[in-house]
This record gives structure tokens, sequence and C-alpha cells, in this order.
């Protein structure tokens, strides 16, 4: 005998046999032990099995009329609602090859008749434990996918939340909107998707690369919050030692996370292209740019991008200090500056969706309350000691 634990529901067995002398034999078997189910035949016992209260175990004839067990276990196993079902064959057919056939489509037991009713409870016992341990397992290794998925979508949410935080400290002392940082963000996406298909670019711009330079773009100027507000507000031309000064901004960005990075105590992958865009997107593909005068593929792929994508930026929106370009006279500027100061073909790709520039630039676009909150900022700090 079974001994349950008290407060489990018995194990539900269905048996299928189109004799009902064999299904009532067996009814007696297991009632004490299980409830029971019967079927006198195939499609019978499919419909119970796809019910919303499935076996737990088929005991399973084989010669039966219009379908037999063979047919049904292979429907049985097909089916993904049914296919974890253990299927015991209870059959009088003993050949070898019936025996054999019968684990090939999937039963997990085969027991010959007329039957030993102590086998037939041993083996029952035994398939309905196995199934409870793989359906243990099952459910751990689901909540542990879900728990990996849960625990992946948090890293991400504090990797966005810590750009964003980083972003913001930059924006409250520099002369741009929030809106610059979503249009960068979007035009790096674009661009950068647009040259997956080249045979400079596909190798390294894959999906999961696209996504950490869109993330990481928001942290191209936030060096700028080490910069004198004397210049960093100036709304004219820099000089000589100004210039010099502003561009340290470079440096003090890629600084700042990398300093980041040794609080925490190991490198976090998720800003190296961060620190690629702040030290390195004032680079020019001739070589004319700062901090280190990289030129051509020696300067990184992020912060081509990135030099791409701020520039355009720059000359269509409007500032305190400054009216807005048109996109058309920004295109003009930008091609201009093939092979000298952007990568020839991101300008080439940049041509081809320059119209995808320009919807974004107008889906986010700075509203006059953008333009008066950032004239008040600056007139606010203008006025501290």
């Amino acid at each position: 005998m079974i001994h349950l634990e008290a407060g489990l529901p018995k194990p539900t067995i269905l048996v299928v046999d189109d004799t009902p002398q064999n299904l009532s034999v067996m009814n007696d078997l297991l009632q004490d032990d299980y409830v029971v189910k019967v079927a006198p035949g195939g499609a019978r016992a499919l419909k119970v099995a796809r019910s919303d209260a499935p076996p737990d175990l088929i005991l399973l004839d084989i010669m039966m009329p219009d379908m037999d067990g063979y047919e049904v276990c292979r429907q049985l196993k097909a089916d993904p609602q049914t296919r974890d079902i253990p299927v015991i064959f209870l059959t009088a057919k003993a050949e070898q090859d019936d025996e054999r056939h019968g684990f090939e489509i999937g039963a997990v037991d085969y027991i010959t008749k007329p039957i030993s009713p102590p086998i037939v409870l041993a083996r029952v016992k035994t398939h309905l434990a196995l199934k409870a341990s793989a359906d243990f397992l099952r459910d751990q290794n689901e909540f542990l996918e879900q728990e990996v998925a849960r625990r992946t979508e948090e890293t991400r949410a504090i990797q966005d939340a810590t750009i964003l935080m980083m972003a913001s400290l930059a924006e409250t002392r520099d002369n741009e909107t929030g809106n610059h940082i979503l249009r960068t963000q979007f035009y790096v996406k674009v661009l950068a998707e647009k040259l997956q298909g080249h045979p400079r670019f596909s190798a390294f711009l894959t999906s999961s690369t696209i996504e950490l330079l869109f993330k990481s773009a928001p942290l191209h100027d936030i060096g700028k919050v080490g910069i004198p507000d004397r210049i960093l507000l100036k709304p004219g031309k820099f000089d000589v030692a100004e210039f010099e000064i502003m561009k340290t901004h470079a440096a003090l960005g890629r600084d700042a996370i990398v300093q980041a990075e040794r609080r925490l105590g190991y490198k976090v992958a998720f800003l190296d292209f961060a620190k690629e865009i702040a030290y390195s997107h004032q680079e020019k593909w001739d070589g004319s740019g700062y901090p280190q005068g990289l030129a051509g593929d020696a300067i990184p792929v992020s912060a081509r991008l990135m030099a791409l994508a701020d520039v355009y930026d720059a000359l269509i929106s409007r500032r305190v200090y400054k009216a807005a370009m048109s996109h058309e006279k920004a295109v003009e500027i930008i091609s201009e500056g093939r092979g000298k100061h952007f990568d020839p073909d991101m300008v080439d790709a940049f041509l081809q969706i320059q119209e995808d520039f320009h919807a974004i630039a107008t889906r986010y676009t700075d509203s006059d309350a953008d333009i008066q909150d950032q004239q008040k900022r600056l007139e606010w700090i203008a006025e501290q000691p």
C-alpha cells in the first residue's frame, strides 16, 4: 500500500482499455491509493488527458479498435500539453519488438498481461515518484529562469537609472536641454542600425552592442560638470585659454566614469562605451580633433557615431543664445564634413536616413518652456557667488 502524506491529494491514474472487465479489475486494484479515471478508447483517453484536470499517469492498452495504444501514445507525446504524462503500456502483446516499439514512441514502461498486481502497483508508484521529481525540477528551472529574467531586468533598470542620473547631473550645469539627451540617443541608434549591414561595421554593431550604445550616449558630455561656469556658460566664442580648459571635459568625463568603477571595485562592461564616447566624441576623422588628435579608424566606432549625432543636434537646436538651423542646412554641413570631421561611411549612411534624424528631432523638439527653463537655469547659475 502507498501511504500518502496528510493533506496531499491522491495522484490520478487514467486507465485506457476497450474491455470493461479489464477496466473494472484495474479500478479495484488502484482505487485505494489513487483517483482512478477510465476510458474505453483512444479518443476518450486523449480528451481526458487534455482536460483541465489531466491524469498524473496513464495505463494504456495497445490492442483497441479505431485507435490503438501506439497511436494514442504518439499523439500524447506530440502535444506539449500532455507530453510529460508518463505512459505505461498494459497489454497482451508480449513480443520483444512490441515492447521495443512502445519505448521508442515514448512509453516509460511496458507490462504484459495477465498482470501481476504487486508488479503493477510497484511500477505505478515508481513512475509517479519519477514524475514528481521531474515536475519539481521543471518547476525549479522555470522559477530560476524567471528569477534570472527578473534580476537581469533589475540590473538593466539600475544601469539605466545610473546613466540618467549622471547625465542629469551634467544637464544641470550645461546649456543643453534634457531633450538633447533623448535626441542624441536615438540618432546614435538609428545610425548604428543603418550601418549594421556595412562590411566595415557589421561584426561590431550587433543588436546588443547597439543597445549599449543607446544607453551610453547620454554620458557624452558628463565631463562638463568639471568646467567652470564662466567658460561653460559663455554664449560667445572661447578665447584660446578658455578653449583649452573646455577641451578638458573629455578627459574629465572619462575619468569620472573610471573613478565610479574603482569605487565599485570592478569594471562594469556597460560603461566601456560610455568611457569611449565621453573621451573621444570630439575627435575628428582627419585627426584635427581632441583630446588625443586621433584619426580615422583609431577613433572608437562609438565615438564616431556620437560625433555625428552631437554635431547634427547642435546645429538644428535653438538655444537662448542662438537660433536653430534648418535640417537641410545641417545636412549640408555634415555632408561637407565627410572625410574631414566625420567617418565618410557614416556620413553616407546618415544621408540615406537623414529623414529619420529629422523625425527624431521633431518628436523630441525643445518647447518654449524648455528654452525658458534653460534661460532661468543659466541666469540662476550666473548669480551664484
